[in-house]
């Protein structure tokens, strides 16, 4: 089985996420036996061709990201030129059994590609931008994007999406038949988890050994709920002595989330630290008390099994994907009333109080994320790769075969 995967990112060129989710896939489909190869951007300072861990890594030099949205959009439309060229010098050389392609930035490219070469499509939804903006699509860029997923849903042999949430969801608001898409959980991987700070000289900047050290993980933005958090920690902080919060990451409503701290007279009980690499996270895992996921829309929630992982107790949204990776019953972790302050405060106030239930969930987490096994991700996804292949030699494909020509 030769696959052709494309995304915008793949390490060392990170965004977020995406790029450690398709290095992971593509390494799990490697050691199944497939022949992998990534065509991914690169830089002019980076090799354009070269093997990682089994996998086949094709560069396309881009220019760095724009921040400026419109700019954006014309940005991913240059890419996506420039890897259907390279695709094709690529894809003609390799003759691939199958195209599979990650979220929409790659999605034109993935198409002209699959057609090409005569081969299945396969597209994984990560996100929506419909999901992302709460509905709200009907201006550029948002409209322009939303149309691209639209079509790509349409257009795939077979979608995969990360929780039964997002099958659901991708199913309601593209009109894509449910059976159409694969469900097929992100996985992780303990190992890649290491700290490799002084853990005690760590947390000893952060917060005294009697104090209770609360941590925010994500992108920076309105979906994913910090602003709640923040909500619930004021009450928390003013009333009980001992407890510290860090904000990890950066994004669009980074200056809105510190000036909404501010507000509250949150700034002396905490920090917010910005962006950090892996390394750093990883380490904060294991100094916090806990970790709270408060998003608005979450596809999945890796965050949540970063921290389990970790040994870190969790508090999630009773939203999306999140749903899933903790499960309701206390047992693995709590979850609150998504988009409720207040109740999230409740339950923060019962975690940080009562140390028993603290080490009784982390102890039940650290075999629940056992679950989320690479090695049965990259066995679920080949199965489907094989599938389609198999019915694609039999002359014709599961479900209606999509007309291509995403524009």
């Amino acid at each position: 089985m030769r696959v052709l995967i494309l995304s915008w990112e793949y390490p060392p060129v990170v965004e977020g996420g995406l790029a450690r989710h398709v290095r992971k896939l593509s390494e799990a489909l490697v050691g199944l036996g497939a022949d992998v190869h990534v065509l991914t951007r690169g830089d002019a300072k980076g090799p354009t061709e070269e093997v990682r861990a089994g996998v086949n890594v094709h560069r396309v030099c881009e220019a760095p990201r724009p921040d400026d949205l419109n700019r954006f959009v014309t940005w991913v439309e240059r890419m996506n030129a420039d890897m259907l060229a390279a695709g094709v010098a690529l894809g003609d050389r390799l003759a691939p059994d199958i195209v599979a392609g990650h979220d929409w930035l790659v999605a034109v490219a993935c198409d002209h590609l699959a057609t090409r070469f005569g081969c299945p499509l396969v597209m994984t939804v990560h996100a929506t931008e419909y999901g992302r903006h709460q509905g709200y699509v009907a201006e550029h860029p948002q409209s322009w994007i939303h149309g691209i997923e639209r079509d790509m849903s349409a257009r795939a042999d077979r979608v995969i999406a990360c929780s039964h949430y997002m099958q659901g969801h991708v199913a309601d608001i593209f009109a894509v038949p449910e059976e159409k898409i694969a469900v097929i959980p992100n996985g992780i991987d303990p190992m890649d988890l290491q700290p490799v700070e002084d853990l005690s000289a760590l947390r000893a900047r952060f917060a005294a050994p009697e104090e209770k050290l609360v941590l925010l993980v994500g992108r920076l933005v309105y979906e994913k709920g910090f602003q709640l958090a923040l909500e619930a920690l004021a009450p928390i902080v003013s009333s009980r002595a001992g407890v510290r919060f860090l904000v990890a990451g950066s994004g669009t409503h980074e200056s809105e989330l510190q000036a909404q701290a501010a507000r509250l007279g949150l700034l002396e009980h905490g920090e917010f630290l910005g962006w950090i690499g892996d390394d750093v996270l990883h380490s904060l895992y294991r100094i916090a008390d806990l970790c709270v996921i408060p998003s608005l829309y979450e596809p999945f929630g890796l965050v949540a099994l970063e921290a389990m992982a970790s040994g870190c107790a969790c508090i999630v949204a009773d939203t999306g994907g999140l749903r899933e990776v903790v499960p309701a019953g206390e047992r693995v972790g709590l979850r609150f009333n998504g988009g409720d302050a207040d109740h999230l405060g409740v339950m923060m106030d019962r975690l940080l109080t009562d140390a028993p239930l603290r080490d009784r969930l982390v102890i039940e987490a650290s075999e629940h994320v056992l679950r989320f096994d690479w090695s049965d991700v990259g066995q679920r996804t080949l199965v489907v790769y094989e599938n389609l292949v198999a019915a694609r030699a039999r002359g014709h494909a599961l479900g209606d075969m999509p007309a291509r020509g995403l524009t």
